[in-house]
């Protein structure tokens, strides 16, 4: 690592913390030479496969899993901390798994479960783009669920 400012390799931590929200080390770093401080973010990357519908791979993206809760929380009373929160709590999930591969399937239902506590709407925009409902039977059967605090299973066709 170089100092952004002077680009020179010599540095010391002079403090870290555990940034949960991020999945991360928060590092405060000094340059030796220059005497400017800065802040480094160190994450852990999830190395794993998603086995999408359509039978490709692709590498696990947190970000992409963000975008998704977030599009599914818009309008509502989700904050977007809560979803940072969310996403977080899933890819810790996923690496607890300690697994190279998981299927799409699986992220969509872990996501789910934790938007159905957290916010109908979310779960209910969420479930139509997810279940891909082709009749309204199938929604209503959603919306049901949820008003009965029971959980929504539809079998994929």
């Amino acid at each position: 690592m170089k100092c952004p400012f002077c680009s020179d390799e010599e540095l010391k931590v002079t403090d870290s913390r555990n940034a949960p929200e991020m999945n991360a080390i928060r590092r405060r770093r000094e340059c030796l030479k220059c005497g400017k401080r800065f802040t480094t973010f160190e994450t852990v990357e999830l190395a794993t496969q998603i086995l999408k519908r359509d039978g490709r791979y692709e590498d696990f993206q947190h970000q992409k899993l963000v975008n998704g809760i977030d599009a599914a929380c818009r309008h509502t009373t989700v904050s977007h901390e809560q979803v940072m929160m969310v996403a977080t709590k899933i890819t810790a999930e996923l690496m607890e798994r300690q697994t190279r591969e998981v299927t799409s399937t699986e992220i969509g239902e872990i996501v789910m479960r934790y938007l159905q506590g957290l916010d109908p709407i979310a779960y209910i925009r969420f479930a139509c783009e997810y279940r891909r409902f082709k009749e309204i039977r199938e929604l209503i059967e959603a919306i049901t669920a949820i008003k009965t605090g029971g959980n929504h299973v539809i079998e994929e066709k």
